[in-house]
């Protein structure tokens, strides 16, 4: 029997780590989520979770360490450094998402304005993931 999948959310806002939940939930309620609320928190659970996260989802915009500084940190340790990271952002202007490439990002997803485009997104990106890693 396979472990079930396990991702981890950073973001400051707490309802988008509701949004997020409630369209995960949809997709597949099998799927343990972890939240962070800054780069720094985030540095600290990695941590003491185990196992590794399959996917991170990365906000770019947070306090005290923000989604670009903790997408250097993270790609700089090298347990770390296979783990997908795809940025979960309400804005990406072409230059952010270059940038973020460069630094290591996996993909980016826009945060959509309802949950039902949420769900789609994931349930997309779940059924590359799966086919990627034989999950």
């Amino acid at each position: 029997m396979k472990k079930p999948l396990h991702f981890l959310l950073i973001d400051d806002d707490t309802d988008d780590h509701e949004i997020f939940n409630i369209a995960l939930n949809k997709v597949d309620s099998s799927i343990v989520i972890d939240y962070a609320h800054d780069g720094v928190d985030a540095l600290q659970k990695l941590d003491e979770i185990l196992p590794i996260p399959h996917l991170i989802f990365l906000d770019l915009n947070m306090p005290r360490m923000n989604g670009k500084q903790f997408l250097k940190a993270i790609r700089e340790n090298e347990r770390f450094g296979k783990t997908p990271i795809y940025i979960y952002s309400t804005s990406l202007l072409p230059d952010v998402i270059e940038e973020a490439k460069k630094m290591g990002a996996d993909g980016f997803i826009q945060k959509p304005a309802d949950i039902i485009t949420l769900v789609s997104i994931l349930k997309d990106l779940l059924v590359v993931f799966k086919n990627k890693t034989g999950h």
